[in-house]
């Protein structure tokens, strides 16, 4: 019985590698290193709101609601560049 369980579970594992194996478009690297840099203010501003919620000097909970801010910022900024590798239409 243990066998068909294990074989079952293996199993399960293929089939769960295999969707995650989903084709991507290849990006270019102005788009790889603009996905980069997403992530990283992402992880900043993660980092920033879980000191926030520790942070107990007023002084200190300022400095990191504008670093939140800003962080955000520069989020819609990067969110709102254009694709280097896409045409206008038209052209």
């Amino acid at each position: 019985m243990a066998r068909g369980f294990d074989s079952k579970f293996i199993e399960a594992q293929q089939e769960e590698a295999a969707r995650d194996k989903t084709v991507r478009p290849a990006m270019t690297p102005e788009q790889q290193a603009r996905e980069g840099r997403r992530q990283a203010l992402q992880l900043s501003r993660v980092r920033a709101e879980g000191d926030l919620r520790r942070a107990t000097v007023p002084a200190h909970r300022q400095m990191l609601e504008a670093a939140i801010k800003a962080l955000d910022e520069q989020l819609a900024q990067v969110a709102s560049e254009p694709d280097v590798g896409s045409t206008p239409a038209g052209s």
